[in-house]
């Protein structure tokens, strides 16, 4: 585990985590660069890489914040030509919708404010669905995972990036040494929100284990699932298919 906690985990009530991720919107880009030596950009583009997209699909992007992994869908080598981004925190949507306007994107990227368990889309309405480091905020990931399914035409793909903790001795003990103690006070002190910051540790080291997630994957519906560990573990890119019809 990677903090001391209440058995039952961090408090993940809805209203609770979008006022956590609205309060620390004006500075949320800046330290997930900043705590990540840069590697979420390289993450997010792994994940846009899983949907091997050919160009032009309509993408699913759940829990966007201020709609990094968005834009990468829309930007790729091969761009999706509609990305829906939902997320219930409304500063964080303020912000995407800033950045949108700035990259000329605000007409192939719709931000819509929305829960994850019930995504405000159509039955198989998109091609390609993602999450970036969210869907351990939801209280219940099972159901998440029901409604992409659900979004999801047959054969459509899914990616979820999500922390995990290093395996490797040394790399394990040097990176929660700084995921418990390091990170939080940065965070605290740039965001001027500490529990925020506090949160993060607690909220990884309470999300299933990557053999669980696949398992729920595959409970849910899921086909052709892996967890791939980027950066010595410290990421898992979770990927999947919506099975085509018979």
């Amino acid at each position: 585990m990677i903090a001391d906690r209440d058995p039952l985990g961090p408090d993940k009530h809805p209203d609770r985590i979008a006022g956590m991720f609205d309060a620390i919107a004006p500075r949320y880009d800046l330290l997930n660069h900043l705590l990540s030596g840069g590697l979420d950009v390289r993450w997010r583009t792994r994940a846009i890489r899983a949907l091997a997209l050919a160009g032009g699909e309509t993408v699913l992007d759940l829990c966007t914040g201020t709609a990094d992994l968005a834009i990468a869908a829309a930007t790729s080598a091969r761009p999706a030509g509609r990305v829906v981004g939902v997320d219930f925190a409304g500063q964080m949507l303020r912000l995407g919708r800033d950045k949108l306007a700035q990259r000329g994107l605000s007409d192939r990227v719709r931000l819509v404010q929305g829960d994850a368990v019930r995504i405000p889309l159509a039955s198989g309405s998109v091609d390609a669905a993602t999450v970036a480091f969210g869907i351990r905020n939801v209280q219940e990931p099972e159901r998440a995972f029901a409604d992409m399914l659900r979004v999801l035409r047959p054969g459509g793909r899914l990616a979820i990036l999500e922390f995990g903790v290093p395996r490797l001795p040394g790399i394990r003990q040097a990176y929660l040494a700084y995921f418990r103690h390091i990170l939080p006070r940065i965070g605290g002190l740039i965001s001027g929100h500490a529990s925020a910051y506090a949160y993060l540790p607690a909220s990884v080291g309470t999300f299933p284990e990557p053999l669980r997630v696949m398992a729920l994957l595959r409970e849910t519906g899921f086909s052709d699932v892996r967890a791939d560990s980027l950066t010595f573990g410290i990421v898992y890119l979770y990927s999947a298919s919506k099975p085509r019809l018979p």
